[in-house]
């Protein structure tokens, strides 16, 4: 592949990945707009956040529409140019909307929107990194995107909480609605032909791209793997909704503050990126996988022992902990997207790719809705409330608990080196 056509796929990448990142800009103003403009209690802040999300579940549908339908000859670029409008124009309603009249229900319809609009550009996205990514000179893509979603986030969450401290959580929607307007002018400007992205061996029809998904999904490296990666975040009950309150109306944490907290988590993925991309990419998956679920389980004791005070005992201060640990938590759930998603790369059949890449994000994303509702509902059994957080230690010794159970389960992660080894012992 020419250098010109892997500047281009890099730049319309960077671009779309680095946009995706910056998201949680207007969602840390969304955050905020909930709780102190309409009020809203932990659970019902939970309950937004990840019903918010379940356009994501339908990824599958996007990636074979990807894959199928074309547009004018492409059949990516268009995805990721409604995408981004699509979100333009959900977050510029959002910041229009007269505060007097805005509503939970009109609110939530245009976030749906919104995230509509990202998982139509996130699955044409990853179907280029998975495509491009096979061909010389583009090994390192599935890194660089990585970083360049990270340097996203790093931005959104430093400048969220200086917008809204300074300005209002409105002027976040606003200004992000104009990026992603940027972002649309700038997608449509690029042909697709420009970028020699593979032909598809067999172009076919929706039925067709269905039935090979389907084959594909049965193939047991595949299938267990995913099954693997959706039950080790289904199952945790997560707090974050609880955590949110706990930290910004119990301890009266600043709006900067958990901003730049949660920089600090962005800053851990994107130094998380450069280096799988040059130490652990040679690691076996499973064992890299399993070591990040171990390590989240520690970061959820801590978060434990933060509640309970034991390291403000130690003279360690409350906004300390919150700017340099709570955040990389949160950045720790999404450390085991990377060398999955790699390893599906790599297993994935050509012809396939937006599908199958599709399903896996689709998958991990509908287990992230779960496992927020789950929170929710262990939040309630525990007794939390926005007025009482008694019961909070209580609930995340259950949710530690729980993150250590898939780790049972390790063996259905594919593992290449052991398949290798399992056939010399064969022969």
């Amino acid at each position: 592949m020419s250098s010109d056509n892997c500047g281009r796929i890099r730049w319309v990448l960077g671009l779309g990945y680095l946009v995706q990142g910056f998201r949680g800009f207007p969602w840390l103003g969304a955050n905020f707009f909930l709780t102190d403009e309409l009020r809203v209690n932990p659970c019902v802040l939970q309950l937004l956040q990840n019903s918010a999300n379940l356009p994501m579940v339908a990824k599958p549908i996007y990636g074979i529409l990807s894959d199928a339908v074309f547009f004018f000859g492409q059949h990516r670029i268009p995805y990721i140019a409604f995408g981004a409008l699509l979100q333009s124009s959900s977050w510029l309603a959002i910041a229009f909307l007269s505060r007097s009249n805005v509503s939970i229900l009109a609110l939530s319809l245009y976030l749906l929107l919104s995230n509509l609009g990202a998982s139509l550009a996130e699955v044409a996205n990853d179907a280029i990194v998975a495509e491009a990514g096979k061909q010389n000179g583009n090994e390192s893509l599935p890194s660089f995107v990585w970083m360049a979603s990270s340097l996203g986030g790093i931005l959104g969450n430093l400048l969220g909480g200086i917008a809204i401290k300074t300005f209002s959580s409105q002027s976040t929607f606003f200004l992000f609605g104009i990026l992603a307007l940027v972002q649309f002018l700038v997608t449509i400007s690029i042909p697709e032909s420009s970028l020699n992205l593979p032909k598809n061996p067999s172009p076919a029809g929706i039925g067709k791209h269905i039935s090979d998904l389907s084959l594909v999904l049965r193939k047991p490296e595949i299938s267990y793997s995913i099954a693997w990666i959706a039950l080790s975040t289904a199952l945790v009950p997560v707090l974050n909704g609880t955590m949110f309150f706990y930290q910004t109306k119990f301890l009266k944490t600043d709006a900067s503050l958990v901003g730049i907290s949660k920089v600090f988590g962005q800053i851990a993925m994107l130094f998380w990126g450069l280096a799988y991309n040059r130490w652990l990419k040679s690691i076996r998956p499973r064992k890299l996988i399993a070591a990040i679920q171990g390590t989240i389980a520690v970061f959820v004791i801590s978060d434990l022992l933060f509640v309970k005070g034991v390291y403000r005992e130690l003279g360690v201060p409350d906004s300390v902990y919150v700017l340099f640990f709570s955040g990389i938590l949160e950045a720790l759930f999404y450390f085991k997207t990377l060398p999955f998603t790699v390893l599906m790369a790599r297993l994935c059949p050509p012809g396939c790719e937006g599908s199958l890449m599709a399903f896996v994000m689709s998958a991990i994303a509908l287990a992230f809705i779960v496992s927020g509702y789950l929170g929710i509902v262990l939040a309630s059994f525990v007794g939390v409330t926005e007025d009482d957080f008694s019961g909070f230690t209580r609930g995340l010794a259950i949710e530690a608990i729980c993150v250590g159970i898939p780790l049972i389960l390790t063996s259905w992660i594919y593992d290449e080196t052991e398949i290798k080894e399992q056939s010399k012992k064969k022969e």
